[in-house]
């Protein structure tokens, strides 16, 4: 008998301590390793193309960035932008981010500040909840001048937070996948 309760309390025993393992692993989504972001700007009336690009295959550290804008911007003039990013840390095997962020609208948005330059930017495009995700703008370029642009990706931004504006990625919260800073030219 003492043999028969001590074989049950062994299987009582088993049978808990098995359902209470909470040792499965929880899948997250990684963080996007972006090595190059290319902003293209085509005039909507005709004219030069500007592209701005960035490029840091060596990840942080390492070698320094190396970061181009094509030209000058066009006075008084209009654009659509396009934004590509890719992850080409391995050479061998270069990963599109861009489908990426489409694919998972809900959880990227583009920030884009200006300083110093006139110019103006809008978003182009939206997630599957009319929110805007920024792989397409809408750029109006103003007077004759000199500033910076700054583009930044947030990934799990809150699109519904307060405030929220084009250049506002403080108030969306979520982590910077990539930012990167262009200086701008209009004549």
């Amino acid at each position: 008998m003492k043999n028969l309760f001590l074989l049950l309390f062994a299987l009582v025993a088993l049978v808990t301590f098995n359902a209470c393992d909470d040792d499965d692993p929880i899948i997250e989504n990684p963080e996007e390793v972006i090595t190059d972001l290319t902003y293209t700007l085509t005039p909507t009336g005709g004219g030069d193309v500007v592209t701005m690009t960035f490029q840091d295959r060596d990840g942080d550290g390492g070698n320094a960035p190396t970061i181009t804008v094509s030209g000058p911007l066009a006075a008084n003039a209009t654009y659509t932008g396009s934004l590509e990013l890719l992850d080409a840390s391995d050479a061998s095997d270069i990963e599109d981010i861009t489908e990426e962020v489409e694919e998972e609208d809900d959880e990227h948005m583009f920030f884009f500040q200006v300083s110093s330059a006139d110019l103006t930017i809008a978003y182009g495009d939206s997630d599957g909840d009319g929110n805007p995700v920024g792989l397409l703008t809408d750029v109006t370029a103003g007077a004759a001048g000199f500033g910076t642009l700054t583009i930044i990706l947030r990934h799990e931004p809150n699109k519904s937070a307060a405030g929220l504006a084009i250049n506002t990625p403080e108030l969306a919260g979520g982590e910077t996948d990539i930012e990167v800073t262009f200086n701008v030219t209009i004549q």
